[in-house]
């Protein structure tokens, strides 16, 4: 028989477990969920847009009662649970409704802290935490036209926005001389404030309240300095606090909140508690992203996987307050042993803030224009060393160029069929949509949903924007430790390294000592977990066919139409007549459409039929022609100009260099593509300086440059060193090469991983450590020794994977 859930508290954390639940144990537990509210669950964050009328309570329902029927879930709604009886199991609700549970959820939410004021019991004082408090205000601004608002954090200024648009005259009223003080500086909420008057809010800032006036009703407010002002309408939006009082009342251990453990356990274990009503480490939290953090964690536990711990999050907050946005993050106050950096453009309503400790972001606040916000934060969640690049911090990510594809401050003022994603052709409006018609909170959401920032990820900031525009007020984001995947809580980096300390040598080896959370894994999961087995032990691992991206698996590139592109190694750019004459006798013979001269300085036949590619290479094998890997996540090419051999202005005998670090590193798997240029002067025809390896001939030398990157989001390489021979650039490169292959992150390019380890890393791995510079060049040299093996003859010769190139046969 399945176990009994209880669910006490239909919002949205408590939702969000049963959801998580649901997709990994759907037949584990009955479930039954008691809600105070006679609703389904709706997004809370999305109150303000209701007060203001742009939204109705349907428009934010994130499940409705159809939903709850739909997963077989019973659904108390509207009835408000008074006892919880733990040695009987049962808990029972004011009407006398009794439940039995094996396992029960506490997400009772939290309560509005009311002043305590002599008055506060009047009529037409309300706080502003669920839809009975909208409604109360909506009604309110139908008949009256004076409101306060009591507290100047976010809650407060979007109920002083909301009763405005519905034509009340709005004051706020704020205990302190900064408004939203743990979110803003004083600079920025200076701006704040003036924008806010701009528009029509009033303020009364360092303001006390002593006494609520009225007889029945409320008539206006009395404060300390003895001002008094008109009110038909006050609103406490002053902070909230854990709503503990039915743990309490059942003999669970609380402090500020509800106590649980890693797991989300109280001290009762037969007890889970999750959301605003917990306390984690010490910590309550209030923003969306821990609360969905706590509920994938729960949910692990309540289908005994057992293998996920919530160890807290280090927050960044994106807010979006009256239309103006706001992020914040870490200590952006600092003291005595930190540092500012600081822009200020206020007839703009820019401004940004970095606070930095030894040459790494310790707090940020950006008003106005915040699509960096996320990048500052990952800086300052690695502790990357910017003093590589301080002098353009504050100018955000796109002082690395972005060909027109960055985010937009305005991403709100975006209309809906303008194109977000470019790589999966999504629209804004796909965005909008999925959002609000699937209750979408986070990043990965999206991503999952509409495909938009999931490929070359150039638009992550500008989703996140609408995302927060969206929201209206409360996403935030992100743990402190990304995982790999879904499937595991263990980041990139904790895996390499049980890879190489256990010495795993197999997929299901590093499922099984991890406890993988999905035994088969995944999409994501399956091809990183491969190429870092591949990487870390050459020779040792067997390449695991099934979890290479179709691509990888037929060594070709599929096309648009199910047809496949076949591009031939060309070292360094060069050809010569044979090998051209073969080609076009291959073009010939498979009436292959198209023949296209390539970027990287190939030949690319496109429209290859899957069944003849090993015919095609067997040809192109013949003429001594090889894989170029245009399909991998490896070397791709080594363009070059061409040099000292026959231009005038050539320096260096640069083709011949680049056939040297081709030949080299030609069949290496990296954690991306890797692409080479080597130009023969500094008028650099071969674009090194876009590269991931790029090397620039000079008089006394060679210049190398890492981490460049052309297509949508351009990037300009910083210089490594300077060294005097090709001996050298030859060991520099694959020192670097065995660097990145061994650090960077699977489906992490060089330009992303060099800003998040910083140059001064990369130089003194490479550069500034002889000996261990030799050894990653070793180390290189002996992986190669097992990489370079043509996959095409491979197929040709000895029948590798024949079945992929087999057609089924009709009929049979």
């Amino acid at each position: 028989m399945k176990e009994k859930l209880v669910l006490i508290g239909n919002g949205m954390a408590g939702v969000r477990t049963l959801e998580e639940l649901l997709k990994i144990a759907p037949d584990k537990y009955d479930i039954t969920v008691f809600g105070a509210e006679p609703f389904g669950n709706y997004n809370r964050i999305l109150l303000s847009p209701v007060l203001s009328g742009e939204k109705t309570l349907d428009d934010i329902m994130l499940n409705d009662l159809q939903w709850y029927q739909d997963n077989n879930i019973t659904l108390h709604a509207g009835k408000w649970v008074t006892d919880i009886n733990r040695a009987r199991r049962t808990v029972s609700a004011e009407d006398g409704t009794v439940e039995t549970y094996d396992r029960l959820l506490l997400s009772t939410g939290s309560s509005p802290f009311i002043i305590p004021v002599p008055g506060n019991h009047f009529e037409g004082v309300i706080s502003f935490r669920d839809i009975h408090d909208v409604n109360a205000m909506l009604e309110a601004s139908k008949t009256h036209k004076r409101a306060v608002v009591i507290g100047g954090g976010l809650l407060g200024l979007e109920a002083a926005n909301g009763l405005m648009l519905q034509g009340m005259d709005v004051t706020v009223v704020h205990l302190m001389d900064t408004l939203m003080e743990r979110q803003l500086d004083k600079p920025a909420a200076a701006l704040l404030k003036q924008a806010l008057e701009g528009r029509g809010l009033n303020f009364l800032m360092e303001a006390q309240t002593e006494a609520i006036l009225g007889k029945e009703r409320v008539s206006g407010i009395r404060f300390k300095d003895g001002l008094e002002i008109p009110a038909d309408l006050i609103v406490m939006a002053v902070g909230i606090r854990p709503n503990t009082a039915l743990a309490e009342k059942t003999g669970l251990y609380c402090e500020r909140g509800v106590v649980v453990n890693d797991t989300m356990q109280t001290y009762d274990p037969r007890i889970y508690a999750i959301g605003e009503c917990v306390q984690h480490r010490e910590i309550t939290y209030g923003l969306v992203a821990p609360l969905f953090e706590m509920a994938k964690v729960c949910a692990n536990h309540l289908a005994h996987l057992g293998y996920s711990r919530y160890e807290g999050s280090v927050i960044s907050t994106k807010l979006k307050v009256t239309g103006i946005d706001l992020f914040s993050a870490g200590d952006f106050h600092g003291d005595e042993t930190t540092e500012d950096v600081v822009v200020k453009d206020a007839a703009r309503g820019i401004y940004k803030k970095l606070v930095l400790k030894d040459n790494r972001i310790h707090g940020a606040v950006l008003y106005g224009d915040t699509i960096d916000g996320s990048w500052y934060f990952q800086l300052m969640r690695d502790g990357t060393n910017v003093s590589d690049f301080r002098d353009q911090l504050l100018f955000g990510q796109g002082h690395l160029g972005d060909s027109g594809h960055s985010g937009k401050n305005a991403a709100s003022a975006m209309t809906d069929d303008m194109e977000v994603c470019g790589c999966n052709g999504v629209c804004k409006g796909d965005v909008v949509n999925a959002i609000t018609q699937k209750g979408l909170f986070t990043l990965d959401d999206v991503r999952t949903h509409t495909k938009a920032s999931s490929s070359c990820g150039s638009c992550t900031g500008l989703v996140e924007q609408i995302l927060m525009s969206t929201l209206g007020n409360d996403y935030s984001e992100a743990p402190a430790k990304k995982p790999l995947c879904k499937c595991t809580d263990y980041s990139h980096e904790e895996v390499r390294r049980v890879i190489r300390e256990q010495h795993l040598i197999s997929i299901p080896d590093v499922m099984a000592y991890m406890e993988w959370g999905n035994a088969d894994g995944c999409h994501v999961c399956r091809p990183a977990l491969n190429y870092y087995l591949i990487s870390t032990w050459p020779g040792e691992v067997e390449d695991d066919y099934q979890s290479r991206f179709i691509n990888e698996r037929v060594h070709a590139n599929i096309q648009k139409d199910g047809t496949y592109s076949v591009i031939p190694r060309m070292w360094g750019g060069l050809t010569n007549p044979s090998e051209l004459r073969a080609i076009a006798d291959v073009a010939d013979k498979f009436a292959i459409p198209t023949v296209k001269v390539t970027g990287g300085q190939r030949i690319d036949l496109l429209g290859v039929k899957k069944e003849d590619l090993p015919g095609v290479w067997k040809d192109l094998n013949k003429a001594g022609m090889v894989s170029g890997h245009a399909y991998g996540k490896s070397l791709r090419t080594v363009k070059t100009c061409v040099g000292s051999e026959w231009c005038r202005f050539g320096t260096q005998a640069s083709m011949g260099m680049g056939i040297q670090l081709e030949k080299i590193t030609w069949g290496s798997w990296t954690p991306h593509k890797f692409k080479m240029a080597v130009s023969g002067c500094p008028r650099n025809c071969a674009e090194a300086t876009i590269k991931d390896f790029g090397v620039v001939a000079v008089d006394s030398g060679w210049e190398l440059h890492v981490g460049g990157n052309g297509g949508v989001k351009v990037r300009a390489t910083d210089l490594l060193c300077k060294v005097k021979t090709e001996q050298e650039v030859t060991e520099y490169c694959a020192a670097f090469l065995q660097l990145y292959r061994e650090e960077g992150h699977y489906l992490e390019r060089t330009a992303p991983w060099i800003e998040r380890v910083g140059l001064s890393y990369i130089k003194k791995q490479v550069v500034e450590d002889k000996n261990n510079r030799k050894a990653l060049h070793e180390r290189f040299l002996k992986s190669q020794q097992y990489a370079q093996q043509d996959p095409w003859a491979e197929r040709v010769d000895k029948g590798v994977d024949k079945h992929e190139f087999t057609p089924l046969k009709e009929g049979g």
